[in-house]
């Protein structure tokens, strides 16, 4: 999956954890999907709607009445589903949940696998203002999934951000790091915390 996508799919509060109830057997109507994510009527339906025009879910032909209908992954939604149980799988908490949620902390956590100034990841999520970046910056901050680190040696001094701690976890598990000295420390990081 590449950033554009993940933008996509995370600009829907639920859209992850209705993928997420899918990949693990959750009947996919939307009563069932509704009980299993907890979402309210209008944000599901908004999030549904979006994974119908990603074109990640579908409806399953012949089940369910017009009106109601059944959904099911497709293959691309198949594959999304896994980073989505991947991240369900590390968050545990009901406040970290709600984070997960917000529309920019995953694209974000995805491109902070390594040390990345503020125009830099700018960048890499293209539609992101600058306040919209500088907010999401300072919540994962405050819940330590980001680390600041300002290089005082610099001229002017420029603070840099990575993922860390559960922030980090999170990052390998959406795993859009290309092949590189990142990805090998982060699998070393991971193959040596047992994970």
């Amino acid at each position: 999956m590449d950033i554009s996508l993940l933008v996509n799919l995370s600009s829907r509060a639920w859209s992850l954890d209705i993928l997420a109830a899918l990949a693990s057997g959750t009947p996919g109507r939307q009563t069932t999907l509704l009980s299993a994510t907890g979402a309210g009527r209008s944000a599901f339906a908004g999030s549904l709607a979006n994974l119908l025009d990603m074109r990640l879910i579908e409806r399953n032909p012949g089940h369910g009445h017009p009106l109601r209908p059944e959904f099911r992954l497709t293959a691309d939604g198949e594959r999304a589903a896994g980073i989505a149980c991947r991240i369900k799988g590390l968050v545990h908490d009901p406040s970290e949940g709600a984070l997960i949620r917000r529309t920019w902390t995953v694209p974000i956590l995805a491109v902070t696998d390594r040390p990345r100034f503020f125009g830099e990841i700018r960048h890499e999520l293209r539609n992101i203002s600058d306040r919209s970046l500088s907010g999401s910056l300072r919540q994962l901050e405050d819940r330590r999934w980001i680390r600041r680190h300002v290089d005082v040696e610099a001229r002017p001094p420029r603070p840099t951000y990575e993922a860390a701690d559960l922030g980090a976890d999170l990052s390998l598990a959406i795993g859009l790091a290309p092949d590189g000295p990142s990805s090998e420390r982060k699998a070393s990081r991971a193959n040596s915390s047992g994970r």
